[in-house]
């Protein structure tokens, strides 16, 4: 019984989705993120373009842009990630989504791959918000930023 316990004071840990820095969500220049509307968490300043599933779950939402994938982990946090900043206005160029909807995955699998040069040349900022859409339901979540992040590093640590 010791070892639950032990997990249980532990908690939740999200890993990086991307490869790159890793900033406070009050630094995405989108209030909708900024402000938390959406819920806590950190954004990505990604150095490359592919996006990884940041824990184990099931896809929730599989936008057919690409720009953004939900996902609900099998410890029931839900989970957005959105890559850059209004690029649903693309309408899926640059994005290749690799995931559907009601598919289950691994942390590391492959979300989907996005041609980041091609996202800034066309004028978007690509800072990739991470977001926990049910931080209500925990006792904390907490964006661990500023650093430098692969994908599987923890970002966010959440207490039950």
């Amino acid at each position: 019984m010791g070892f639950f316990d032990a997990l249980k004071k532990k908690g939740i840990t999200v890993g990086s989705p991307l490869k790159g820095r890793c900033i406070s969500l009050k630094e995405v220049p989108d209030a909708t993120f900024s402000e938390g509307f959406l819920g806590d968490g950190v954004a990505i300043e990604p150095a490359d373009g592919k996006v990884y599933a940041p824990a184990d779950g099931e896809i929730t939402t599989a936008f057919p842009t690409g720009h953004a994938v939900g996902m609900k982990t099998n410890n029931d946090v839900e989970i957005l990630i959105h890559v850059g900043i209004d690029t649903v206005k693309l309408e899926g160029k640059h994005f290749q989504l690799k995931v559907k909807e009601g598919q289950h995955v691994k942390q590391g699998d492959l979300l989907t791959d996005v041609d980041i040069a091609a996202v800034q040349a066309a004028g978007y900022n690509t800072v990739t918000p991470v977001i926990i859409c049910n931080t209500s339901d925990f006792q904390s979540v907490e964006g661990l930023s500023n650093k430098d992040v692969v994908p599987g590093d923890d970002v966010i640590q959440i207490k039950k």
